[in-house]
């Protein structure tokens, strides 16, 4: 039996990125960032039941600029996956496949996460949230 020669398959090299294959890989990273980010909540929660000392460690921590650019990762997060969810919900119901209406759901879902992240951030800095 003579064997078949298959097609390799593509490099990613090969190929130009659209918004949703960036988005696609996006969501999988948010989706890690916000276990992480998960994590550092419930090391914070968990201090603030074991008392003052081990809140004012972790409070600390939180109020670093480290830990202000990880709360702000877990924003960003939160938000992405948010509205990212949202459109494939639409795409689960079999709305939103053309190409046109993928390509502008995705700049929509890019410029409601910083929209939504800012505005999250503003009002906590301007209320008294900040450190």
């Amino acid at each position: 039996m003579a064997q078949v020669e298959r097609p390799l398959s593509p490099h990613l090299q090969i190929y130009k990125p659209q918004i949703s294959s960036v988005l696609s890989i996006l969501h999988r990273l948010t989706g890690i960032g916000l276990a992480v980010g998960t994590l550092l909540l419930t090391w914070w929660l968990t201090a603030a039941a074991y008392g003052a000392a081990a809140f004012t460690h972790a409070q600390g921590f939180m109020a670093s600029w480290v830990g202000q650019l990880l709360l702000l990762g877990f924003t960003f997060a939160f938000f992405y996956h948010l509205s990212n969810g949202i459109r494939h919900m639409f795409w689960d119901i079999g709305k939103g496949f053309a190409i046109e209406t993928m390509n502008k759901t995705g700049w929509l879902v890019v410029i409601a996460t910083v929209v939504f992240t800012a505005l999250t951030w503003f009002l906590g800095m301007t209320m008294g949230g900040s450190a």
